[in-house]
């Protein structure tokens, strides 16, 4: 009996070193893919905006093939993304001003009943935004929308800190929605977020930012200022578009601003523990000098 206990012990430890070499990778890919949803939101919604906005401006455009599909995307996905994005990047402020808020927090409902409604809440959001991403670049694929990039230009001190505050957004949203959800898929419960998560979804959103993002998310902001400029109806989809492009900009300097303070607060401690040292030492010769 003894030996047959071990045998399984030792089987049940086999298989949990397995499941274990496999699940993590899994999920840590799960994790970033789904966290990238966020990023090409911004995408999306910077291809529709320009597509818009080059069949306003030049009437020779030719019309892209017309479908169901790209006419919901045209006139229905927006709006939805619109409102899901803004939503993410104003609680990502809000956390980022004041360090607590939580769009959904699970720490506050230790009930099990109360937390299971919230990662239901969750699991609606994820899957919203997944569809609408998804409708958005199979509609854009078949009506034949790509990337186009404006003459003009951010300067790069804009872009560095726009791609900071996308990153926070992107962060917030992956804590908030993307991680319990998945963790409570895959193991069960909630795990800790571990560095290597954070630095996948960070070189996700860098390869993402240099492929496409850098020169084509500015069309969020150029088409609203160009149409003023040229005394075109500026559209409520151009307004949020500057509105959305400007609030993730804030988020990047409120990151910067954190960061700094930061520093100099490592600095003053370093500063206040190196003259709390000296003055133990003199203290100690004066001892020393007496005796």
């Amino acid at each position: 009996m003894d030996m047959s206990q071990t045998s399984q012990q030792k089987s049940a430890a086999r298989f949990q070193k397995v499941y274990a070499m496999f699940t993590q990778p899994f999920h840590v890919l799960t994790i970033t893919l789904l966290s990238i949803l966020l990023p090409l939101s911004f995408l999306l919604l910077a291809r529709l905006s320009t597509y818009t906005y080059l069949l306003t401006s030049d009437p020779t455009e030719p019309e892209l093939r017309s479908s169901f599909l790209f006419f919901l995307v045209l006139h229905g996905n927006p709006a939805i993304l619109y409102l899901l994005v803004s939503i993410f990047s104003i609680a990502a402020l809000l956390h980022g001003l004041t360090g607590k808020f939580n769009l959904i927090n699970y720490e506050s409902s230790p009930g099990g009943e109360s937390k299971r409604h919230r990662l239901y809440s969750a699991w609606i959001l994820l899957c919203t935004l997944q569809v609408c991403v998804g409708l958005g670049v199979e509609g854009s694929i078949a009506a034949g929308i790509g990337g186009h990039s404006f003459d003009i230009q951010k300067s790069l001190l804009s872009k560095i800190i726009f791609f900071l505050g996308l990153h926070e957004t992107t962060l917030y949203w992956s804590r908030t929605v993307v991680k319990p959800v998945v963790d409570d898929t895959i193991f069960g419960f909630t795990r800790d977020e571990k560095l290597v998560q954070r630095v996948c979804i960070a070189m996700s959103l860098g390869g993402l930012w240099w492929w496409r993002l850098r020169d084509e998310v500015e069309s969020l902001v150029i088409v609203a200022e160009m149409k003023r400029e040229m005394l075109m109806e500026v559209d409520m989809a151009d307004l949020l578009g500057w509105w959305l492009y400007y609030l993730t900009v804030t988020i990047g300097m409120v990151r910067i601003v954190k960061g700094i303070m930061w520093v100099m607060m490592i600095l003053l401690c370093k500063r206040v523990r190196v003259r709390n040292n000296n003055n133990n030492s003199s203290g100690l010769c004066e001892v020393d000098d007496k005796v």
